[in-house]
């Protein structure tokens, strides 16, 4: 016969660290951060954050990156669940927010399902992070009516997105493309796009390392942008980010000007 599972004593909190930045945590969050006996941390999360946590704190790594060797998901939930039961105060540190691409959502239904109730706390997601960072917006009444978040990376033996179908769309409702991780398939996004009717034209902006003292970006257009990627020499962790609202950044980038060919392209 089975023997009852153990009653959680402890707790667990999902933190978005934000971008990198740690003036951009939410109180809430730094709050969590300096509470936790136990900090398992992912990959993206800057230095600068995980000195918040108590000195009596363990500090547990659980990166995960594309192309990396990453900590497997089913270990880090199992980790998450066997730390409550001792009556650890378990926060699970993720970069940028936990439910936008941080698979917050997977770590959520396993210790619901292990009877642990789970405390979310929202952070600055990259994608927004960026592109403010260089003075523009996602969103604007008179060049775009919405944003699409989305991911570049499918998931083994999924289809992933259909880019002409997304581009079909972007284009009818005027929406702002904001892709992660896609460095590594940018020319199969940028022609799939460029085939479902998004014109080469269409202004882009590349920021890596979005809100730290590192960061780089390049402003270029979407028939670019391979090239640009290489010309740069930009790689992840990126994100893309397409659309008319990257138009005017071109007048005041100030972390890797935008070669003249593009600039010109832009004010065309």
């Amino acid at each position: 016969m089975n023997s009852a599972p153990l009653s959680p004593t402890g707790t667990c909190t999902l933190v978005g660290a934000g971008p990198g930045d740690p003036e951009l945590l939410t109180l809430k969050a730094l709050k969590a951060i300096q509470t936790a006996t136990v900090l398992l941390v992912d990959d993206l999360v800057s230095q600068a954050i995980v000195d918040f946590a108590a000195p009596d704190a363990r500090i547990i790594y659980v990166g995960k990156r594309g192309g990396c060797k990453s900590t497997p998901q089913a270990f880090i939930e199992k980790l998450m669940e066997a730390e409550v039961h001792k009556g650890e105060r378990v926060v699970r540190l993720k970069g940028g927010d936990p439910f936008i691409f941080g698979r917050g959502g997977e770590e959520v239904e396993h210790l619901r399902a292990a009877g642990i109730e789970v405390q979310v706390i929202n952070g600055i997601t990259a994608g927004l992070a960026g592109l403010s960072s260089l003075g523009a917006p996602l969103t604007h009444r008179d060049h775009a009516h919405g944003v699409v978040f989305i991911t570049g990376h499918a998931k083994p033996g999924d289809a992933g997105t259909d880019w002409q179908a997304l581009a079909a769309t972007a284009t009818a409702a005027r929406l702002t493309l904001v892709i992660y991780m896609g460095i590594s398939s940018a020319e199969q996004i940028t022609a799939g796009l460029q085939a479902g009717g998004l014109p080469a034209h269409t202004p882009a902006a590349i920021i890596q390392h979005a809100s730290l003292a590192q960061q780089r970006h390049a402003i270029t257009t979407l028939g670019a942008l391979p090239a640009t990627l290489a010309a740069q020499q930009l790689g992840s962790p990126s994100v893309l980010v397409i659309g008319d609202v990257v138009r005017g950044v071109a007048q005041w980038a100030r972390h890797s000007p935008a070669p003249e060919a593009t600039a010109q392209a832009l004010a065309s």
